[in-house]
């Protein structure tokens, strides 16, 4: 156990308190119709490529300032980090042609300090977008963000400080600022987004989801192995995975434009509420969980998302009464099964990946099966 275990397990607990009491005020809030602007994919776009200009100019200060020698700071971390591309010739040329290379100096740790609360808190509300427009714009102006924001703030400079190095108290600094005024800005892009409306429940809708859900948690997991971890040698062969990954957004971009299809069953609807339910409640605790894995408690961790789903559980129920969710019970052991099987497919350098494939293929299985029973049974309407 490391030695920030208490500081991240008492993160965990507070976390899951906050989201449980916050939460289920969000989920039961109207939503109000945006001004017109842009959603965060595009500001998920714009992070991103600043990381990614952040790796290009850490690959010349390297080669300038240190003669293409990691050690400097890759002593300080653990294996597996700053695979600097070497003969690149864009590289090569960019460190040929910067007049002052020692300005560079902050891309070492600290610009990446500032962009990871912005990138994960994008990401997540993307996907909440994908999911539900209106109830992406609800949580994005709720206090949520703020509340993650402290919580992934805590979780990451606890992190960075059982990593200490000499460049630790900078990016706890800067994790602070940044902390500060995420919350703000994530607030002022939803404000303005026109397009989030709601939109109805369908079998077809959650399937498509599901894709865009795997698509955007293969891009983060590329994301992270090249640029988080300044792997940018890296990139190339991964190229060819995040390319269909970006296709598949695009793809399923179009066809959520186009008629969602018939109206969902009560099964289908109370597996999108659970979606719905079990994201926003997941929102705060989510990294808390996910750093007390590895640096604090685990089984606090399992605990805790436990808890998260007995909140949602609780939630359906109230919604919709024992009958229906009596229906999910196969449609939830199938997708159990179907999950575990694709855990097991393969094996994965991160264990995201396997857990990112076995919940898509858990999701489109259980989806598939409540569609199937609503439209082979009665409605519950009907029932005795």
């Amino acid at each position: 156990m490391s030695g920030i275990a208490p500081v991240l397990d008492g993160t965990v607990l507070v976390s899951v308190g906050a989201g449980l009491a916050v939460a289920p005020k969000v989920l039961r809030r109207k939503g109000r119709p945006g001004r017109g602007g842009f959603g965060p994919e595009a500001a998920l776009a714009v992070v991103v490529a600043l990381i990614y200009l952040n790796q290009v100019l850490f690959a010349v200060y390297v080669q300038r300032a240190h003669g293409g020698d990691t050690s400097f700071v890759a002593r300080h971390l653990p294996p597996g980090w700053f695979a600097v591309p070497r003969g690149n010739p864009v590289i090569d040329w960019l460190a040929a042609h910067t007049p002052a290379p020692e300005l560079l100096a902050p891309s070492v740790l600290r610009v990446q300090a500032f962009l990871e609360l912005p990138l994960v808190l994008l990401a997540f509300l993307t996907v909440l977008r994908r999911l539900d427009r209106g109830l992406y714009r609800r949580v994005a102006r709720s206090p949520l963000p703020a509340l993650a924001a402290a919580s992934y703030t805590v979780a990451f400079c606890a992190v960075e400080w059982d990593l200490r190095n000499p460049y630790t108290v900078d990016d706890i600094a800067l994790r602070a600022v940044s902390a500060v005024v995420t919350p703000i800005a994530l607030a002022g892009i939803a404000a303005r987004d026109g397009k989030a409306e709601e939109r109805p429940v369908t079998a077809r809708g959650l399937l498509v989801f599901t894709v865009e859900l795997w698509a955007i948690g293969h891009l983060m997991l590329v994301l992270y192995d090249t640029a988080l971890l300044y792997n940018l040698a890296r990139l190339g062969e991964r190229l060819p995975g995040a390319a269909f990954a970006l296709a598949v957004l695009v793809a399923t971009g179009y066809a959520a434009g186009r008629s969602p299809g018939g109206p969902a069953g009560p099964a289908v609807t109370a597996v999108g509420d659970a979606l719905r339910d079990g994201l926003t409640l997941f929102l705060v605790p989510a990294l808390a969980i996910r750093y007390a894995g590895s640096f604090g408690t685990p089984e606090l961790a399992a605990a805790a998302g436990g808890v998260v789903l007995l909140g949602a559980a609780a939630g359906l129920l109230r919604r919709h009464g024992p009958r229906v969710l009596l229906r999910l019970v196969p449609a939830a052991a199938a997708g159990a099964v179907a999950g575990g099987l694709a855990v097991r497919w393969a094996v994965d350098p991160y264990y995201e990946a396997a857990l990112l494939r076995g919940a898509t293929a858990a999701l489109l299985v259980t989806i598939a099966v409540c569609a199937l029973l609503d439209a082979s049974r009665k409605p519950v309407d009907a029932l005795p």
